[in-house]
């Protein structure tokens, strides 16, 4: 499969906010957080240090399966530590394929050790899409002759 393009592509389509929360926090803030900016995982930061991630499924099966309550329950308690990241400069394809073997839907972008963005398994299939869909257009248009070398 040929997906064109870098992380820092897919980031300037984006808005640029990266939405965190401190290891402190409680998860229900953390859910409210998640609620109101219509994301499905936050980073979790210290300072403007990258400690950890948490997301939808840590809640439903770190705090809803085991019985915890989300008011009580700090946010340190339920985050995924082993956090892979990755930055502007890395190709898509590459990322695609460390989301899927990993099985990870939220990636963090760290340039020089500072946190530009997050991308979703979401936003590479759009990109994928797009760059599909302008194949296509560009080869349509080369069959019907308006090819010019």
């Amino acid at each position: 499969m040929d997906v064109s393009g870098t992380i820092r592509t897919i980031l300037s389509h984006k808005s640029g906010d990266v939405f965190s929360i401190s290891p402190e926090a409680t998860v229900f803030e953390a859910i409210e957080m998640m609620d109101a900016k219509n994301v499905g995982a936050l980073l979790v930061m210290e300072q403007e240090r990258v400690v950890g991630i948490i997301s939808e499924r840590d809640y439903t099966r770190k705090v809803i399966l085991r019985g915890k309550r989300s008011r009580e329950t700090k946010v340190a308690e339920i985050m995924s530590t082993d956090v892979t990241v990755t930055h502007p400069r890395e190709p898509v394809e590459n990322c695609l394929r460390m989301m899927t073997d990993k099985h990870i839907r939220h990636l963090p972008v760290l340039d020089d050790d500072k946190v530009v963005g997050v991308i979703s398994i979401g936003d590479l299939v759009k990109h994928v899409i797009s760059c599909q869909s302008a194949a296509i257009a560009h080869l349509e248009h080369y069959i019907h002759g308006g090819y010019v070398g």
